[in-house]
């Protein structure tokens, strides 16, 4: 998914920096005021924020070269909500692009409104719609993940399309093209994040109901949460 250093046009590199830019610092706000005045969550938002650095660090190969990760973004999403997600992931992006050469500055604008803005915002709007239809917090952490997985591609493709549009089929084809590379694996990859954060939303349910319900997640009780 991370856009490669220098693969964007200068002008579409800096409009997704000028687009992602203030979430990013509504994000840096929500952060702070979340840590002055829930400091007891520090250890859940490392792990949070170490949660999507690790998943969306692994490179797996699609077609045509390209590569397919999952992104990690959903959990964060729900435990903290969105804004506070587009500072961990963009945090985790600029780590990557500087650590591991996965991605890029240039296009850091680009992927942090697909991977830290529009996936945990996709995500928490899934989890929000699934629990409110009386799904349990397993089922929304599920669907939640696997959305904020998806529409992070989704969005990637958008960006790649506008940049390169087919020569002859302009946008529309190159979105097709796209968009069909990706599919291919993130797909299952997205249902394979969605399993991964159902258990370790479960599991804290299990063993951090308390932190869970002071961050505001509307976790079952204890006899239910075990079933």
């Amino acid at each position: 998914m991370h856009i490669a250093e220098g693969f964007l046009p200068p002008i579409h590199a800096a409009a997704w920096t000028v687009a992602a830019a203030p979430f990013v610092v509504h994000g840096a706000r929500a952060l702070t005021r979340q840590v002055r005045e829930k400091p007891e969550g520090l250890l859940l938002l490392g792990a949070a924020g170490a949660f999507s650095f690790v998943l969306s660090a692994l490179k797996i190969p699609s077609v045509t070269g390209s590569s397919s990760h999952p992104t990690g973004t959903g959990l964060g999403a729900i435990l903290f909500r969105p804004p506070v997600m587009a500072v961990l992931g963009t945090i985790t992006l600029v780590f990557q692009a500087l650590l591991l050469a996965h991605g890029g500055l240039t296009t850091l604008g680009a992927n942090a409104f697909s991977m830290a803005v529009a996936g945990p915002w996709a995500g928490y709007a899934v989890y929000l719609l699934a629990r409110r239809l009386g799904g349990s917090l397993g089922t929304g952490a599920f669907l939640g993940a696997f959305a904020a997985d998806l529409s992070t591609y989704c969005v990637t493709s958008v960006q790649l399309a506008l940049a390169h549009p087919d020569p002859r089929t302009g946008f529309a084809g190159a979105l097709a093209e796209y968009g069909a590379v990706f599919a291919v694996t993130q797909v299952w990859l997205a249902i394979a994040e969605g399993l991964l954060t159902l258990l370790v939303v479960r599991l804290l349910a299990q063993s951090s109901r308390a932190e869970l319900v002071n961050l505001g997640v509307d976790v079952p009780a204890v006899k239910e949460a075990k079933a």
